[in-house]
C-alpha cells in the first residue's frame, strides 16, 4: 500500500516533542520552522542547492529554546523544513501557481499570492524552489505526512496543559532575517506578536516585552510581525488558551549566508535561558487573569 510519506518522499517522524521529566508548567513552546530534514526526492525536484533551500528556515530555533523542558514546559518542533511544508499556514492555503491542475476553492490569501502557501513556491528573496509545477497528489501527501501530525501533536499538548491547569500559554518561536527587522532605521532584535491583543491578554505581552528589554534587547510588538496562522489558530483567551509569537533576529546568532551558528550562539542561549524560565512560570503566576471567561 502506497502511503502519503512514500508519495512525497518523507521518511522518519514529522514532529518531535521534548517533554520535561515532570510537567510543572502551563506553557508550551513550539518551533514550526526549524526542521532540517530535507527529503531526497524534494532536493532532487528543487532547482536550488542545499544552502539556498534553507533560506526560509528558522535555523536552530528548536535548539535555542531547548532548555524549556528543564523548566517544566514541553517543546514541540517540526522535523520537516518550511520549504517542504509550512506548518504556519492554513491547510487549504494551496497555490494554483505551483500545484498542477489545482483550482482554489477559496480566495487566494496574500501569502499564497506571494508564493508562501502551505506548500511554498519560493524561499527568501522571492527565489523559486521549482522549475515546474508539482502534482496535487504530492502536495496532499506532504500535508498528510507532515502538516497534520505536527498540528495534532501541538493541539494535543496545548489541550493537555489547559485541561490540567485550566489555562495554557503557547510560545511560538521563530527567527527573522536581519533586514526584515528594520523599521525607521532602528532594528528590532526581538519582535513579539499577539495579533494585536486577539491571541493573548496584554499582561502576557507586557511581561514578555519587559523580560526581553531588561535583558538588553531592542524589542518591538506586532510590527513587522503580529503573529501567524499558529498564533491565530491556537490563541483563544476566552477559552483560557493564549498564544504569543516570538521572532529573533538571525543576525544575533547565525551566519545567514552559510546557515551556521556564529560565535555568539551559546552566549545568546545563556541570555535567553532565564527568559524561557520566566515564560514557563508565567501562566501559573498570572493565574486567574488568564483563565477562560
Amino acid at each position: 500500500m502506497t502511503t502519503a510519506a512514500t508519495l512525497c518522499g518523507w521518511t522518519g517522524e514529522a514532529v518531535s516533542v521534548a517533554e520535561p521529566h515532570r510537567v510543572t508548567s502551563a506553557t508550551v513552546f513550539s518551533s514550526p520552522h526549524s526542521g532540517r530534514h530535507y527529503p531526497q526526492l524534494f532536493r532532487h525536484t528543487s532547482r536550488l542547492d542545499d544552502i539556498a533551500l534553507r533560506a526560509s528556515e528558522d535555523a536552530y530555533i528548536d535548539d535555542i529554546f531547548s532548555m524549556a523542558p528543564h523548566y517544566g514546559a514541553p517543546l514541540v518542533a517540526a522535523q520537516f523544513p518550511r520549504a517542504f511544508v509550512d506548518a504556519n499556514r492554513a491547510e487549504d492555503e494551496l497555490d494554483p501557481a505551483l500545484i498542477a491542475r489545482y483550482t482554489s476553492r477559496r480566495p487566494k490569501t496574500l501569502r499564497v499570492s506571494a508564493g508562501l502557501g502551505v506548500i511554498p513556491r519560493i524561499v527568501a528573496e522571492n527565489t523559486p524552489i521549482y522549475e515546474r509545477k508539482i502534482p496535487l497528489t504530492e502536495a496532499e501527501a506532504r500535508i498528510e505526512a507532515c502538516y497534520r501530525p505536527f498540528h495534532h501533536c501541538l493541539a494535543t499538548t496545548i489541550d493537555r496543559a489547559r485541561d490540567h491547569y485550566g489555562i495554557a500559554l503557547l510560545i511560538d518561536c521563530h527567527s527573522m532575517p536581519s533586514d526584515n527587522s528594520v523599521r525607521s532605521n532602528r532594528r528590532a532584535e526581538i519582535v513579539l506578536g499577539d495579533c494585536y491583543g486577539a491571541s493573548a491578554i496584554s499582561d502576557i505581552s507586557d511581561v514578555a516585552f519587559a523580560l526581553f528589554r531588561e535583558a538588553g534587547f531592542c524589542v518591538a510588538r506586532n510590527a513587522p510581525f503580529a503573529g501567524g496562522y499558529i498564533t491565530q489558530r491556537y490563541g483563544n483567551p476566552r477559552q483560557g488558551i493564549h498564544a504569543l509569537q516570538i521572532e529573533i533576529d538571525r543576525g544575533m546568532y547565525l551566519d545567514q549566508k552559510r546557515m551556521i551558528p556564529t560565535s555568539n550562539y551559546n552566549a545568546l542561549k545563556r541570555v535567553l535561558e532565564p527568559i524561557v524560565a520566566e515564560l514557563a512560570a508565567l501562566p501559573l503566576r498570572l493565574g486567574s487573569a488568564m483563565a477562560a471567561e
